[in-house]
């Protein structure tokens, strides 16, 4: 491919495995908001959380649209979760991410609240030059194209071919393969037999499968550090 000028990394079952067990925490939260706000039994929680996932990408869209609650109300309370009792420093993704000399980009749906609390866990804050997260990119969530064309314009409007995207879920890598970029499905997700994205079972191999972001030189020799 031709030199990357960015890495954009997701966040939650990302950096992160499932077997953490906490995604499973924020979606029991995600479950028991709408029970709450919407004053529905678990079923039918269950059923429109579903339904929102489809039709806008993140369930916070959903209320959004159809509910008007506050979102910075919601993410409080499904983010009120034991985020540092369920991850550790984990020293192979630190080690992985500091090979990389490619601006190293959070780009996800959360908070960035969240996400600091998590690279705080993990022991890789100085692993991570930004964190684009969905207050920056006012509410335009992944897997909608307005949250691909704003991240890379608050990333410095790199060309999207010169872009490496790594996600948990197709959905979100769709629309970053259709611009161009190269992506990166971690997890245990499965592909379709025509996708052109590329599969790896956790986020520590990524330099095995694209080798050219531990070979690319910043010039100006800085490296950032994660900021909200």
């Amino acid at each position: 491919m031709t030199k990357p000028a960015v890495l954009f990394l997701d966040l939650d079952e990302t950096l992160y495995p499932h077997s953490s067990g906490l995604w499973e925490r924020i979606g029991e939260r995600i479950q028991r908001y709408i029970e709450l706000a919407l004053h529905v039994p678990a079923e039918e929680a269950e059923r429109l959380r579903a339904r929102y996932l489809q039709t806008y990408g993140t369930t916070l869209q959903g209320l959004r649209a159809e509910h008007q609650i506050d979102p910075i109300a919601y993410m409080d309370f499904i983010h009120d979760v034991p985020v540092e009792s369920l991850l550790r420093p984990d020293f192979e993704l630190k080690k992985m991410l500091a090979r990389i000399t490619v601006p190293r980009i959070i780009f996800t749906n959360a908070p960035a609240s969240h996400a600091l609390r998590v690279v705080k866990s993990l022991d890789i804050e100085d692993e991570i030059d930004d964190i684009i997260d969905i207050l920056r990119l006012d509410y335009a969530n992944k897997p909608r194209s307005e949250a691909y064309a704003r991240a890379l314009r608050l990333a410095g409007d790199p060309d999207p071919h010169e872009c490496v995207f790594v996600d948990d879920r197709i959905d979100n890598l769709q629309p970053a393969a259709a611009l161009g970029m190269r992506t990166i499905l971690v997890g245990q997700g499965n592909l379709p037999p025509d996708a052109q994205i590329v599969h790896i079972p956790d986020i520590t191999k990524l330099l095995e499968f694209v080798p050219e972001l531990a070979n690319t030189r910043d010039p100006s020799g800085e490296r950032g550090h994660a900021r909200g």
